[in-house]
């Protein structure tokens, strides 16, 4: 049996996205970092939210020293509760606001991502479809090849698993 008629099983812009490139670097280019850039940026925005809380935690500690060293009364627990206050507000307003933010671009990342998997499949359904053309093209052609000489093409029609008046 000849390949000439067998559908291509592989999508070739996956398979080579797919793929990592072993291949060494020649010795004349540098050689640069393979890290994705979506990953540097998380690891950005990471590293600023821990700073915002580590200087949060430095102002607190900076607040509750003061107060112990200069005695602790009420009015220096009330005057530490009005700096903790905003403090602790901060910083839970700038992970609210990252959180929402990672989480609309996550969902950005995930519609486009959605939207490439829904042409690829476009594209293969209309490749499956001239597919079928073609085999029905070629049936077509042998049925009336077989019945110009004369052969029975019942068995040719049954194994297609046509219908009766399809031919």
């Amino acid at each position: 049996m000849s390949d000439a008629y067998t559908r291509p099983t592989t999508d070739e812009a996956a398979a080579t996205a797919t793929l990592p490139n072993f291949a060494p670097a020649p010795a004349d280019e540098p050689v640069t970092s393979t890290h994705d850039p979506a990953e540097r940026r998380k690891w950005s925005g990471d590293l600023r939210f821990m700073l915002v809380v580590l200087a949060a935690i430095v102002a607190l500690f900076l607040a509750f020293a003061l107060l112990i060293a200069f005695s602790p009364t009420g009015a220096a627990i009330s005057a530490l509760a009005i700096i903790a206050a905003p403090i602790a507000t901060m910083v839970a307003a700038y992970y609210g606001i990252s959180l929402a933010l990672r989480q609309v671009k996550d969902a950005r990342d995930a519609a486009a991502a959605s939207e490439s998997r829904a042409r690829a499949a476009e594209q293969t359904a209309r490749e499956s479809d001239a597919w079928a053309a073609q085999m029905e093209s070629g049936l077509r052609v042998a049925v009336a090849k077989l019945k110009a000489a004369g052969q029975d093409t019942r068995d040719v029609e049954r194994a297609a698993g046509t219908p009766d008046d399809f031919f």
